[in-house]
């Protein structure tokens, strides 16, 4: 068998699809959002309630979701997540009224909550240890490959068949994804039909033949610092995703193809950050054998480059350097995505699924705060620049906040802070 197509690459490739198709799923409104602002006569501080209805479930289901990847297995929580996600989209062409799309965006949220914890499972016996920052950072730039695309192609699918029928035809496609994951991934690898010995072999041995209780409390207390870390990223990420279309067609009077145009090529940069984030990371871990190093170097590093790539924007407003410097803002702040979610793997590789749920509350909680206050702050000052200038405080404190984690402890039920096993350097 080809080295391309061994099970745990395929797996892997399904992940970066689903990675791609949730992140176009979930900021497809972005650029629908004129039209449907328009038609629906929608306020922005509205249009931001909207932008957050997503994540109200989806923090919820962060650490629920988690628990139920844990206990019930990759295989099933997906698919049945991928068919919550898929009818939510389909669904959102048929919405009339601000409740509506509330309630769609909503079981959008409630389906999607428990993807990337559930991945993260998925990921924990799939992957070899020593290559969990580049997974996490492949699989994330497909999502933000998803962000980039999106803007333009939901552009032209609006141009044929209306904002409508562009989340019907969305819709359908996540479907295919849905059969196409029941039909291939096996929760144990061992148990899939085309995994060889030596692809086996390679692989960290299952540690949870018996589903272990979860203690809650212990794995709170270690993750804060992470889920703290998280939400300072997560605030600059939700900002970018929902009003970035909105932005340039609003600040520069685009027409919505050439406002998409210029959000698509911030959401690029984010492509190669995430990617390069993760493989720098394990690069270092392979060479100094130090996990917390490895981590926290890339991390503090994408925070503090995404605020020095903003600060221009203070003195200088044509369209050209600001694209420039969101770019690279956006670019910066995607490396923090591969050793970042390689943390919950690092510290608790027995409640994985838990441990990144509990991580990505911090996002899930931004999700909800930064699009409802940057629709305010833009309905009340009328200024478009003032929602990314306010976020260079949170990745200045996303710098500080990192220093507080510890994945070089790994988490142990018995005793929360047990020495790991370096196995990630193998």
């Amino acid at each position: 068998m080809s080295k391309l197509f061994r099970s745990t690459n395929v797996v892997l490739a399904l992940l970066c699809v689903m990675y791609f198709i949730t992140y176009v799923d979930r900021v497809n409104i972005g650029t629908a959002a004129g039209p449907i602002q328009k038609e629906l006569g929608l306020s922005n501080t509205q249009l931001g309630l909207v932008f957050s209805a997503f994540a109200y479930p989806y923090l919820v289901f962060q650490v629920i979701g988690g628990w139920v990847g844990d206990k019930f297995g990759p295989r099933m929580t997906l698919f049945a997540c991928g068919l919550v996600w898929s009818v939510a989209t389909i669904l959102t062409g048929f919405v009339d009224s601000l409740v509506m799309l509330f309630a769609v965006r909503l079981m959008l949220g409630f389906g999607e909550g428990a993807t990337f914890p559930t991945a993260t499972r998925a990921m924990q016996y799939w992957t070899p240890a020593g290559k969990r920052g580049f997974a996490q950072g492949l699989t994330h730039s497909f999502a933000r490959f998803g962000n980039a695309v999106t803007p333009p192609f939901v552009a032209l699918l609006m141009a044929a068949y209306s904002w409508r029928g562009a989340f019907v035809i969305l819709g359908i496609v996540s479907l295919v994804w849905v059969v196409a994951w029941v039909l291939y991934f096996r929760d144990d690898p061992q148990d899939h039909p085309a995994m060889t010995a030596a692809e086996l072999a390679t692989l960290p041995p299952r540690q949870d033949t018996l589903r272990p209780a979860i203690p809650w409390g212990a794995l709170i207390a270690r993750m804060w610092p992470v889920t703290l870390t998280y939400f300072c990223y997560g605030w600059c990420l939700w900002l970018y995703l929902n009003w970035l279309p909105l932005f340039f067609k609003n600040t520069y009077s685009l027409d919505i193809k050439s406002s998409a145009i210029f959000a698509s090529g911030v959401f690029f940069a984010g492509v190669i950050g995430d990617t390069l984030g993760g493989v720098i990371s394990d690069r270092i871990l392979h060479r100094t054998g130090n996990v917390r190093f490895a981590r926290l170097s890339v991390t503090v590093f994408g925070f503090v480059g995404a605020l020095c790539s903003l600060f221009p924007i203070l003195y200088f407003h044509d369209i050209t350097t600001v694209a420039i410097c969101l770019s690279a803002g956006f670019f910066f702040a995607e490396l923090v995505i591969g050793p970042m979610w390689s943390i919950p793997m690092d510290i608790a590789p027995k409640y994985s699924g838990t441990a990144s749920g509990l991580m990505n509350t911090g996002s899930a909680l931004a999700a909800i705060v930064s699009p409802l206050v940057a629709g305010y702050v833009i309905d009340v000052t009328g200024n478009w620049y003032l929602p990314f200038i306010m976020s260079m405080g949170l990745l200045g404190l996303g710098a500080a906040t990192a220093f507080l984690m510890h994945p070089e402890r790994q988490f142990e039920s018995g005793g929360p802070m047990a020495t790991p096993k370096l196995a990630a350097a193998e």
